[in-house]
């Protein structure tokens, strides 16, 4: 069943932002009440008394007995504005609900157990969604429902429509995935170094074209096939011919050879 707290609130006759500025200044929570064609009434309560309070329970669904003006109604949370950088509240919505009328609220899902996927498979159980819809009357509002995942293998999951909620209609769609196991999650590969990522580039070869050489890609490239280059000594244009013999030397006049 759903817990119930009391509070005191009083109306607040200066409305706008400078004068709910001015309530927290105080220490104090502006607020607002509304529901069964009332017309909506500023409050504002006391910030430690309204933090107290909700410690330990689920706001959503947890009953407020509100005591305004003397006169007390119970009501539900709607909403909860916090400070967006403190955890301070700064207003609260209050919803007034009759005992013989349904209200429509949404309660937290809670899982109970540890699945067999994550025992035995070393899976991960993902709960996906965390709340469920419900429409009941506010003597049977659960302050959460439970949700059994003992059984569940990896690949398994729960839907809403695996949930029981005694006295209360779901809402919520009842394929939607509550939770499931997923296979374990890959070891991620450790990064190289930079020493290791770096390649060495080879360094390239340089040769010293010899005298009477062309360089290759020059004009006088050796022919495809690997035919070597003609020395300088073949003619121009001989296609082969051999080189011209030295003249024989001429003898002295006038004297044996030597």
């Amino acid at each position: 069943m759903a817990q119930t707290v009391s509070l005191s609130a009083s109306p607040r006759q200066a409305t706008g932002k400078g004068a709910a500025r001015q309530a927290r200044f105080h220490g104090k929570v502006p607020a607002v009440i509304y529901g069964h064609g009332r017309d909506a009434q500023a409050l504002e309560l006391e910030a430690k008394a309204l933090e107290k309070a909700l410690q330990g329970v689920e706001p959503a669904s947890t009953i407020i007995e509100l005591a305004v003006d003397g006169k007390t109604v119970k009501t539900l949370i709607r909403e909860i504005q916090r400070h967006p950088i403190r955890p301070d509240i700064i207003h609260v919505d209050f919803y007034e609900i009759h005992a013989t009328e349904k209200v429509k609220l949404k309660v937290p899902v809670h899982l109970v157990g540890n699945p067999d996927g994550v025992r035995n498979a070393g899976g991960v159980l993902d709960q996906v969604t965390r709340e469920v819809e419900i429409e009941v009357l506010p003597e049977n509002i659960p302050d959460r429902v439970e949700l059994d995942v003992n059984a569940l293998k990896i690949g398994d999951s729960l839907h809403v429509r695996d949930l029981s909620i005694p006295n209360a209609k779901i809402l919520t769609e009842a394929d939607l995935t509550i939770a499931t196991v997923v296979p374990p999650r890959a070891e991620e590969v450790a990064a190289p170094s930079p020493e290791a990522a770096t390649e060495v580039a080879e360094p390239e070869l340089i040769r010293k074209v010899r005298e009477g050489e062309e360089e290759e890609g020059e004009g006088g490239a050796a022919a495809e096939g690997g035919a070597a280059a003609k020395p300088e000594g073949k003619a121009a244009g001989g296609g082969g011919a051999a080189p011209a013999k030295p003249e024989k030397a001429e003898k002295p006049k006038g004297g044996k050879e030597s």
